[in-house]
């Protein structure tokens, strides 16, 4: 039998490890990034860096975040006297290995699981620093304001538009000629853009249903999912490696049915 194949459709700099996920589970990927990260050095990022010694706490939700700081303070890591919370197993590990402490990671890795840990543990009255992309979803400050608390937003990388198109172009072709196995989304960004290049999105998104097996990392993502009225599923724990480990247990399952 083939290899199955396995888009992902996440960032090039991020797809290595679901590539070498992919791998190890007997399938082959293909990379098509529907989304482009790029650390950036913003006003409201300085102003937070100058804050440093007000926070009582900081949150990253992504290793992007750690990067940027790395990239444009990294005196700031060095130098963080807060507690600090993280959104990921992913982001968590690269906080450690720039010598930081995680504080709090929630079981449920969303902005949602995040606030409801700081609810549970009675976090208020405290300054919350949350260097992020502009673009993400309000869910996160609102919900520790929410709390009493005051949040510091700051932006620290941009969600980019592909820039390479012609990539996700010819996912499209394949998917079309049922080249492609499987699908993972790993943000709803990653979902929109994708959307956003295709010339016929209803005829997409009956293809993601009907005819290979669509995978989200979490339910965020699915909602948007959702949107289009694609048929998927996603893994109990939010992780890539979950998620692959998702997808192959129900291609290995089609495949039992049919033999």
């Amino acid at each position: 039998m083939s290899k199955p194949i396995v888009a992902i459709t996440r960032p090039r700099d991020r797809a290595a490890k679901a590539c070498k996920i992919v791998e190890e589970l007997g399938g082959k990927a293909i990379i098509a990034p529907t989304l482009d990260l790029k650390p950036v050095d913003t006003p409201s990022l300085k102003e937070l860096v100058s804050k440093k010694d007000e926070l009582d706490w900081i949150v990253f939700t992504s290793p992007t975040t750690i990067v940027s700081l790395n990239k444009f303070y990294p005196e700031f890591l060095n130098s963080l006297n807060c507690n600090l919370a993280v959104i990921g197993n992913k982001t968590g590990k690269l906080a450690e290995k720039k010598g930081l402490t995680v504080d709090l990671m929630p079981e449920d890795f969303t902005a949602e699981g995040l606030v409801e840990e700081f609810e549970k543990r009675g976090i208020t009255g405290k300054t919350i620093g949350i260097p992020r992309t502009a673009s993400a979803r309000a869910t996160l400050p609102e919900g520790l304001e929410k709390l009493g608390n005051e949040v510091i937003l700051a932006e620290a990388y941009k969600s980019l538009f592909p820039m390479d198109d012609a990539t996700v172009r010819e996912l499209i072709s394949k998917i079309e000629n049922n080249e492609i196995d499987a699908i993972t989304f790993t943000s709803p960004l990653t979902v929109e853009n994708f959307f956003k290049i295709s010339d016929n999105k209803q005829k997409l998104a009956r293809l993601l249903s009907d005819n290979l097996l669509t995978v989200s990392i979490g339910p965020i993502t699915g909602k948007v999912l959702d949107k289009y009225n694609i048929a998927h599923i996603y893994p109990d724990t939010y992780t890539v490696r979950d998620m692959m480990e998702l997808l192959f247990d129900e291609l290995n399952n089609k495949n039992e049915a049919l033999e």
